[in-house]
């Protein structure tokens, strides 16, 4: 039964609504509806002109109206007089196959017709900088190795604790919160869900963690590679798939991992798609400044640069770190929630269909040995090289939606084209004198 949101608002002192969409490139689009309003939007959707916002659209289309999906629907902790709605886009009456977050719903429901319900479980990392955005806002966060620094940590107290307070009041269960590998960074873990639960809090967690930064006179950025030295900004996910009767189909202790035949197939189709997967899962250009990265003043990057997988065992694109999951260690900050959790279906989904291997393991450091793997191939380079491997999937853009997949892959590559057209300081300082 669909919530009736003017009831909703009545019964918790709501008085505005902020009807959101993501668009192609991430990006969190709202109109603030007064609860006097909502009725009428819940039936009829809020008005857009989607050309003004990153979506393959001309100022000749016809009106965007996004629909409230009352299920999603989050009373702003730290403004309770407004509550956030994800919203679904139509145009004309039809769903909008370019639009990320109707992208996912349609891949989960071809997961329900396979009998499954696909769960996931993200870390999303982030820095506190300076609201200028040109250096982390503790000045005293300078130790060589700071992944978990207790004073770093309690330094940044009133930030994290207010999150992940939050967090406890939505019914998110959050169970940790740690200060991350690089100066200045932080991960902060919540339960995982069904994918679509799941992309609406990493939706709402992105806008809330940087809301309480500004609150508390800071800048938060999800930006992949902020910093030169620095390990960048991962958004790893851990994948299981359960079944109609509540099983996790993934797991067999008598299997190696602990991973099933299923679990294999599924992450057989990850391994397969895993270099188009970059054009989705690291969609800017200064993502493969992360997973190319040399060894940051950590003495890691922790992200993957190679085709692999294996058990648990954090140098690979894929650990399985016990029975039932495993997980992706691909994605980075700049990811787009939806599309996250669409491309972790349709490869998946794909691998399952036609019981792909992922190959075999290696079990070894990468980090060290990774030049002795000859049977795997590289992650992409570059933006273009990912989204030239994209072009070159047409399983996989089939599987993502043929109009979705034209319409990124046309706004990505433009932005490519924008990028190339810089004239940097490193060009005029290596070619000046030649």
């Amino acid at each position: 039964m669909t919530t009736d949101l003017a009831t909703w608002a009545a019964e918790r002192g709501v008085k505005y609504f902020m009807i959101s969409y993501t668009d192609l490139f991430g990006g969190q689009r709202a109109k603030l509806v007064p609860t006097a309003a909502i009725a009428d939007m819940q039936a009829d959707g809020a008005g857009f002109a989607g050309f003004a916002t990153w979506l393959d659209l001309t100022p000749a289309h016809p009106d965007l109206f996004a629909m409230p999906d009352a299920s999603s629907v989050t009373q702003l902790p730290w403004k309770p007089e407004v509550a956030w709605v994800a919203a679904d886009l139509y145009m004309e009456g039809a769903p909008v196959a370019q639009a990320p977050r109707n992208v996912l719903k349609r891949l989960v429901a071809e997961a329900a017709e396979m009998g499954l319900c696909v769960k996931t479980g993200i870390e999303p990392e982030f820095f506190l900088i300076s609201p200028d955005g040109k250096e982390i806002s503790d000045g005293m966060d300078t130790a060589e190795k700071p992944c978990y620094d207790q004073q770093a940590l309690m330094r940044r107290y009133d930030v994290i604790a207010e999150i992940c307070g939050y967090m406890l009041d939505l019914g998110w269960k959050p169970y940790q919160n740690d200060h991350e590998d690089a100066n200045g960074q932080f991960e902060m873990n919540w339960e995982y869900d069904d994918v679509l639960v799941t992309a609406d809090r990493h939706s709402f967690f992105k806008f809330m963690v940087k809301s309480v930064a500004e609150k508390h006179g800071l800048r938060a950025t999800f930006m992949p590679k902020p910093f030169r030295g620095l390990t960048g900004n991962g958004c790893h996910a851990h994948i299981s798939v359960w079944d109609k009767d509540g099983r996790n189909a993934f797991a067999d202790k008598a299997m190696p991992f602990g991973l099933s035949a299923e679990g294999r197939t599924f992450l057989g189709g990850i391994m397969k798609h895993a270099s188009a997967l970059a054009a989705i899962t690291n969609p800017t250009v200064n993502s493969y400044k992360r997973i190319n990265a040399p060894r940051t003043i950590s003495g890691a990057t922790w992200a993957p640069n190679t085709v692999t997988w294996t058990g648990n065992n954090r140098t690979h694109m894929v650990r399985v770190p016990g029975p039932g999951r495993f997980e992706l260690r691909l994605p980075d900050g700049a990811v787009n929630p939806y599309l996250l959790q669409a491309i972790i279906l349709a490869a998946g989904l794909g691998g399952m269909r036609s019981k792909a291997d992922p190959g075999r393991h290696h079990d070894i450091d990468m980090y060290r040995e990774g030049h002795t793997v000859t049977d795997a191939p590289k992650l992409p380079l570059n933006l273009l090289d990912a989204l030239r491997a994209y072009e070159e999937d047409p399983e996989l853009q089939a599987a993502l939606g043929i109009e979705f997949s034209a319409a990124y892959l046309k706004l990505k590559h433009a932005e490519w084209n924008t990028y190339t057209a810089q004239f940097t300081a490193w060009e005029h300082d290596t070619t000046l004198d030649i």
